[in-house]
């Protein structure tokens, strides 16, 4: 198989695979609420073909299509293919599908390139299924998830400690050619329409952790006694027009639960070695996935800053100052989101083994600036189209011959914009900030990887570390201070 499309993705979907939505287990393919979730996840591969140019490249080993975002990157001008791929995939969306597959594609690819981390004390076993795994992801073009975080009931407690360490998933027995693991992870977005559900390191842990947390393995997600449990489903059966991303876009989020489920050795990558698993997270693993996160962040910005500026075109306000500062202040964030992953991939480096990441300084600053970002954005969104939002016509009701000629006659957008236009600005707006789907969007992304004030405190350690800040003493000796 080459990559695939939409109508071979939804075929992969055809499992054993337990989901639970409320208090009833369901068939993904079969249960209405998912009607729409799927059908635009089934939309992305089409997209993929659609934009082959952007979204393919060369398989350097069998010669067929594969995306993009598996590339291995070893150079400049691999970083620079995947941004054109991570570009045109958020493209899909606008940004509001944050766990589309190419971004554990993008985490895959760069446990490839640092394969060295897993073969430092001289064993291939691990990096060797590793590999096979990668090729198997090429080849059969697998929408993979993760879950990477352990559930904290205690935050008084480490995260594998006390109440903590008895739902953390760990191993629990072993056999000649398995694990069997049992516990619980969060959050796996994109759950029940994934293929694969990859669990790897999602922190360092301290040394006396128990080493059978420390794990990392893939497993399909029809597997036994794997439970996918599902939060209240924000996709509405609605037409595109009046719910643009309701209609398609509720990826889902997952709470994993293992019931001693059994693991193939084959698929196990780490076995309780804690230099790999921390390892990991340590050497690259933020400045490869940073790529792909900041460029979908760039691209849902800049929607919003379009969507703005249309709305208030469509209320002849968007040259009154406060207007225009609220739209300059959104223009701003797209545009520093931009300037960082330009100067990231140009300050880009190998970080050991030929793995080439993008310098991961301008990016964790985003890390850190985004949350809030995304949050004012959808702030910006609901001040310039205030009551507008929600006193905007169905877009389906312009094709009622008793309503349609009474809302072009009383609905209509500034300077000649038809009443139709008009109401695909403001419903577009709503959905994108004030509907169900939307607050779940904002809350996702406050913690997308990990919370703002976590990311500012860790961003302050790394400073102390890069290098020594001297500025102060060398004021004081040049003005000759003791």
């Amino acid at each position: 198989m080459t990559a695939r499309t939409g109508q071979q993705y939804l075929e992969g979907l055809k499992d054993d695979r337990t989901v639970w939505l409320g208090n009833e287990q369901v068939n993904v393919l079969g249960h209405k609420a998912f009607a729409g979730s799927v059908s635009g996840m089934a939309g992305y591969f089409d997209w993929q073909h659609t934009h082959a140019e952007d979204c393919l490249v060369e398989d350097p080993e069998t010669g067929t299509p594969m995306s993009a975002s598996l590339i291995i990157p070893k150079s400049l001008d691999d970083l620079k293919r995947r941004n054109r791929a991570f570009d045109r995939f958020a493209r899909y969306s606008n940004g509001m599908l944050g766990r589309t597959p190419d971004y554990v594609n993008v985490t895959l690819a760069g446990f490839m390139a640092r394969s060295d981390i897993f073969t430092a004390k001289g064993d291939t076993t691990f990096s060797d299924r590793l590999s096979r795994f990668y090729r198997e992801v090429v080849e059969k073009d697998l929408s993979l998830t993760h879950t990477i975080i352990h559930p904290v009931v205690d935050k008084g407690l480490a995260d594998t400690e006390g109440v903590n360490g008895e739902l953390a998933l760990k191993v629990v027995r072993r056999t000649k050619d398995s694990i069997i693991v049992r516990g619980a992870k969060i959050l796996a977005t994109l759950g029940p329409f994934a293929d694969e559900l990859f669990v790897y390191p999602g922190q360092p842990q301290p040394p006396h952790v128990d080493p059978a947390t420390l794990l990392a393995f893939s497993i399909p997600m029809g597997t036994k006694g794997l439970i996918t449990l599902c939060r209240d489903h924000y996709g509405v059966a609605a037409s595109v027009g009046d719910k643009p991303f309701s209609s398609r876009f509720d990826e889902q989020d997952a709470f994993m639960i293992f019931d001693d489920v059994e693991i193939p050795l084959e698929r196990v990558f780490i076995d309780g070695d804690i230099d790999v698993y921390n390892g990991l997270m340590r050497h690259g693993w933020a400045a490869n996935i940073m790529q792909q996160t900041c460029i979908r962040a760039a691209v849902k910005l800049e929607f919003a800053y379009e969507l703005c500026a249309r709305m208030a075109q469509a209320t002849n306000s968007d040259k009154r100052p406060d207007t225009a500062a609220l739209l300059g202040e959104l223009w701003g964030y797209g545009c520093l989101t931009r300037s960082a992953i330009k100067a990231a991939e140009a300050d880009g480096y190998d970080y050991g083994n030929g793995a080439f990441f993008a310098d991961d300084r301008p990016l964790r600053a985003l890390r850190a600036q985004m949350p809030g970002w995304m949050v004012r954005a959808n702030e910006i969104i609901k001040i310039i189209g205030s009551h507008n939002l929600l006193a905007t016509a169905s877009i389906e009701a312009f094709d009622n011959p008793q309503m349609g000629p009474l809302i072009e006659r009383y609905m209509p957008g500034a300077k000649g914009m038809s009443a139709r236009e008009r109401a695909k600005l403001f419903r577009t707006a709503w959905d994108f900030a004030g509907s169900a789907l939307g607050g779940r969007v904002e809350l996702y992304e406050r913690f997308y990887l990990a919370s703002a004030p976590r990311n500012f405190a860790l961003d302050h350690m790394f400073a102390q570390m890069e290098r020594p800040w001297t500025q102060f003493s060398e004021l004081m000796t040049a003005i000759g201070v003791d």
